[in-house]
């Protein structure tokens, strides 16, 4: 089994989950998705208070878990039934060959079902290397440094290291509305046929990747 974080051996849990141990939160289509696209998921290490004697700074503990994939897929659906179903924070490392991305999502309790967890944002990297490893957990403080400085990492915000995770998450959106505005109009660019067109979406275009650089240089 692969290991991306060097944790310490206290931490280990290596259990295979079976894929219908998530049945009760799927439909017959989510069902079909972890056959034909997940290999195993592996519950690899637990974070607590007993396995690193870290307090729980607002974390009672934090799950990691591996998915290998059999194909390159964007799983992120399945993963969002995981988290619902699990109420601590989960460290995703998704695996294809000789690929990994490393995800993470802040969540809280459902408010009124304790048998879910509801979503807040998904922190996620982009497919990398399994051998550049470069992201880490950093065991210091608490649970709740250890979980909060993974997702400033995945950010791309890990200089503010004082920012809170509701200043993350709109950071992320915004992030997220202005590279998918980006692609819409470089789309419409390649397939508008006046020039006049053209040049009016130019003029978005560049006004929208001027504020996503004013949005990263902050």
């Amino acid at each position: 089994m692969m290991e991306y974080f060097n944790l310490p051996e206290t931490t280990r849990v290596n259990r295979v989950v079976p894929k219908n141990a998530f049945d009760k939160y799927t439909n017959s289509k989510q069902k079909k998705r972890f056959t034909d696209v997940v290999q195993r998921i592996s519950w690899t290490n637990k974070l607590s208070k007993d396995t690193i004697n870290l307090r729980k700074g607002g974390v009672e503990e934090i799950q990691l878990f591996q998915i290998e994939l059999k194909v390159k897929d964007d799983i992120r659906d399945l993963q969002e039934i995981i988290d619902k179903s699990i109420p601590y924070p989960l460290v995703f490392i998704l695996q294809f060959q000789k690929e990994v991305l490393v995800s993470c999502a802040k969540k809280h309790a459902h408010p009124i079902n304790e048998d879910h967890a509801v979503v807040d944002w998904v922190f996620r990297s982009g497919w990398h290397p399994v051998t550049d490893k470069r992201y880490v957990l950093n065991l210091k403080k608490d649970l709740g440094f250890v979980i909060h400085d993974l997702c400033l990492q995945l950010s791309g915000r890990k200089g503010a290291s004082n920012v809170s995770f509701e200043y993350l998450i709109e950071f992320q959106q915004k992030k997220h509305s202005l590279e998918n505005e980006i692609t819409r109009l470089e789309n419409a660019m390649a397939k508008a046929k006046q020039f006049n067109k053209k040049v009016d979406l130019n003029t978005q275009l560049i006004v929208t990747k001027k504020e996503l650089e004013k949005l990263l240089a902050i």
